[in-house]
């Protein structure tokens, strides 16, 4: 790193760390993670421009990869027979948010069809990006939007799913023991070595599925029981808002302003739909109305499986979701993108 790189990890980590700090003294839901990325967003608006080193990102993709791991039983065989019609619906709706959504961004906002798919798609950034600068699309409009939702469903979902249990929400489970500071040592050491092969293999989320399929079967097969302790998912929530945050890195306070009201209208959208696919499989399913929710909402898959910790919830049925929807984003989105465009053409807009 050269010095204003350090400049700049050291900007996001204060920022990061002191949000985090004061919503735990506040006593919010998944307060590290939001805290932490309330924080460095006004940080970054300020123009500070705060940065988190991929290196560092990973290490707290580890730490909460390894605490979901955590959540991995001997039967979890028997859990996983419940999903497939969870994740059937998921399909659906995530079809249904970038359907409805994209068409509020034309219609309403005036997006080029290419433009409103990809603002719309609910995770796969890195994809998305990709295929907005190769398919010509306004970057900074789906960027920011892009950026905008994940901020909001971030800050807003765990009060949301406060009110949703009437004011109640899960809590973070306060009976896993900790792990041994040796133990975690050793699974963040393989896991980071695992993601590192992943991440060269292209597989979308490397680092989460890393520490899940090791700590995961480390758990399973009764090698280790329990989680790394607090201060060190601290830690790793902390850096997870940060980097959530230092999105908004390089937007001006103008460009915000002026699409501010497209990414609340779309994030709104968004969100009733996921929450009418939740309460419906929640319903067919009988599983928890929160679980469910976080793992439909329209955000990173780092930071919903991060939430899904902090608030109590299963994480592997969390985190098994939010790789599915990447997985199935990667598939769909070429062809939505390209069944915009055709509706486009045919009603004389590109």
């Amino acid at each position: 790193m050269n010095g204003m790189d350090w400049r700049r990890m050291v900007i996001a980590l204060a920022a990061g760390l002191g949000g985090a700090a004061v919503a735990q003294l506040l006593g919010l839901a998944a307060a590290a993670l939001i805290g932490s990325a309330l924080a460095v967003t006004i940080v970054a608006l300020l123009g500070l421009k705060p940065d988190i080193p991929n290196p560092l990102r990973n290490v707290a993709f580890c730490v909460i990869s390894v605490s979901l791991g955590s959540g991995v039983t001997p039967d979890i065989l028997a859990e996983i027979s419940h999903w497939p019609l969870s994740i059937l619906l998921l399909a659906v709706t995530v079809i249904a948010v970038m359907i409805v959504c994209g068409l509020i961004l034309r219609l309403m906002f005036g997006a080029d069809a290419t433009t409103a798919a990809l603002a719309t798609s609910p995770g796969a950034l890195s994809y998305t990006l990709a295929l907005a600068a190769d398919r010509n699309a306004d970057l900074r409009f789906v960027m920011l939007l892009q950026s905008l939702r994940l901020f909001l469903i971030t800050v807003l979902l765990p009060p949301m799913i406060g009110f949703a249990n009437g004011g109640v929400g899960a809590g973070p489970a306060a009976d896993v023991p900790h792990l041994h500071i040796g133990e975690v040592a050793v699974l963040l050491a393989v896991t980071y070595g695992l993601g590192m092969i992943l991440t060269r293999l292209r597989f979308p989320a490397p680092y989460i599925l890393a520490g899940l399929a090791v700590s995961g079967i480390a758990h399973a097969t009764g090698i280790v029981a329990g989680r790394p302790a607090d201060m060190v998912l601290f830690f790793g929530f902390s850096v997870t808002g940060a980097v959530i945050g230092a999105r908004f890195t390089g937007f001006t306070l103008a460009e915000i302003k002026r699409l501010a009201l497209a990414g609340f209208v779309s994030t709104a959208v968004a969100v009733a739909i996921s929450v009418a696919g939740a309460f419906a499989a929640s319903g067919l399913l009988d599983l928890p109305f929160g679980q469910v929710w976080v793992s439909y909402a329209p955000g990173g898959v780092e930071g919903m499986t991060t939430m899904a910790l902090a608030l109590g919830y299963d994480p592997v049925y969390v985190a098994t979701h939010h790789v599915f929807r990447i997985l199935f984003l990667i598939g769909i989105l070429p062809v939505m993108v390209g069944l915009f465009a055709a509706v486009g053409r045919k009603s004389g807009k590109t």
